[in-house]
């Protein structure tokens, strides 16, 4: 970041001094006033409820315009990538800063499928949870695990451990995703194969049994590729900041990526999609495709508590960019499932189409986002409802080390310790 050729000038109306405040340029998005010395010169704090207008970090990974509907990894467009390279290219990109020569793609590529196993005791440790639990659950049991299975990687201020520690993580979250799922559904876990691309192996493992081959569909394999690229990093989000913050202490690097998948499983956060689904499946309940209608009036009605999931975004003011290619994917995977005419997808649809036209719902921008179509796709390929966070996890792994991997070579980074406006009692003496 630079200086920028003018200057913040804050003034008081109670007749204190006014206090200049450096503003700094990055390469690209709006202009930050440096408050960091506002306390020391002011004996005041900024009050920023969900940091709306507060920059906690400066970053090189992602760029988010939310007003043009623009997401950049690394200066590149998500369309391009999307549509010209595969997640573990995406993944390369994220960590090192710029997309592989062939020779670097095919090491890469290498080096992450060979580490897709996990310590053999694992299982046992899976066996301890409740066959009915939340795969989420399991999850953060099993990735903060991580750190005792595999404690020759844990000191975060060791460049290599934390090297170690990514390719780990991105190598084995699929084969835990995987295990997490086979459990709850009382099926033998299965073994990743090497020789299949990263998409490929995960569905091998979710969908495979030890009775017959498993053949992978090339269509779906791609779908599920696309997922991961496009949930890949998404900048200064809710998981991510807790993964920095979580980091910030010196903590190990498996224990920072389980509080980033804990943060994640809220229902306003990774959990958006298992939540649009679970709006479309009570549509269908209470009338289906016929009474869409009378629930999009529902949902104008402030009074009737009836929200529309998977349209809108906290970011995104205009299409998110991630949708349009998530409903191109969509719609390839419905027609090679054959499943065009099924009840729910004619229904997301409709839903989709009234929220396109209707005044009320253009003019609030609210646009199908990522989550909407990501897990009409997912159902399809047949990915149980509540493993919809799961794979947003298994995505996200990626841009969570990157982003802590940048934050513990940045000098200027310190421990996290927001400040707060006290409105308690002050003072008082016990009777």
């Amino acid at each position: 970041m630079k200086l920028a050729d003018n200057k913040a000038t804050l003034s008081f109306s109670n007749g204190s001094p006014s206090i200049e405040l450096p503003v700094y340029q990055g390469s690209i998005g709006p202009d930050v006033i440096d408050i960091r010395k506002l306390y020391g010169q002011s004996g005041m704090f900024t009050y920023d409820p969900g940091f709306l207008s507060t920059a906690s970090c400066q970053s090189a990974i992602t760029y988010i315009d939310g007003d043009k509907g623009e997401l950049l990894y690394r200066g590149y467009p998500i369309e391009q990538l999307a549509t010209k390279c595969d997640y573990l290219d995406t993944c390369y990109l994220l960590l090192k800063g710029e997309l592989p020569n062939a020779t670097e793609r095919d090491d890469f590529h290498k080096l992450v499928l060979k580490h897709t196993m996990v310590h053999e005791q694992m299982q046992f440790f899976l066996r301890g949870f409740r066959r009915d639990a939340h795969p989420m659950a399991v999850l953060t049991g099993l990735i903060g695990a991580l750190s005792a299975f595999y404690h020759d990687s844990t000191d975060i201020n060791n460049p290599q451990h934390r090297e170690i520690a990514a390719i780990r993580l991105i190598s084995k979250l699929p084969t835990l995703v995987a295990m997490a799922y086979k459990y709850g559904v009382g099926q033998p876990f299965m073994y990743p194969r090497n020789e299949l691309s990263y998409a490929g192996n995960f569905l091998h493992m979710m969908f495979g049994t030890p009775c017959e081959d498993y053949k992978v569909n090339p269509v779906l394999e791609k779908a599920l590729d696309r997922i991961f690229i496009l949930h890949a990093d998404h900048e200064q989000n809710a998981s991510t900041s807790t993964v920095r913050l979580c980091g910030s202490s010196g903590t190990n690097p498996f224990a920072a990526i389980a509080a980033g998948v804990a943060c994640l499983w809220g229902p306003a956060h990774g959990g958006a999609n298992e939540a649009c689904l679970n709006m479309l499946e009570d549509i269908q309940r209470n009338g289906g495709i016929a009474k869409v209608g009378e629930f999009m009036e529902q949902v104008k009605d402030k009074n009737s508590g009836v929200k529309l999931m998977g349209f809108g975004h906290r970011v995104y003011k205009n299409y998110d960019p991630r949708a349009k290619l998530m409903q191109e994917t969509c719609n390839e995977v419905l027609a090679e499932l054959g499943l065009e005419k099924d009840p729910l997808f004619a229904l997301a649809k409709q839903v989709e189409k009234i929220a396109l036209e209707d005044d009320y719902f253009v003019q609030r921008k609210l646009y199908p986002n990522v989550d909407f179509y990501s897990g009409i796709v997912q159902r399809a390929i047949g990915i149980p409802v509540s493993l919809f966070t799961g794979i947003f996890a298994l995505a996200r792994t990626v841009g969570w080390i990157a982003q802590l991997n940048e934050m513990l070579a940045d000098p200027e980074y310190k421990i996290g310790r927001p400040r707060q406006l006290f409105t308690g009692s002050p003072r008082r003496d016990v009777p």
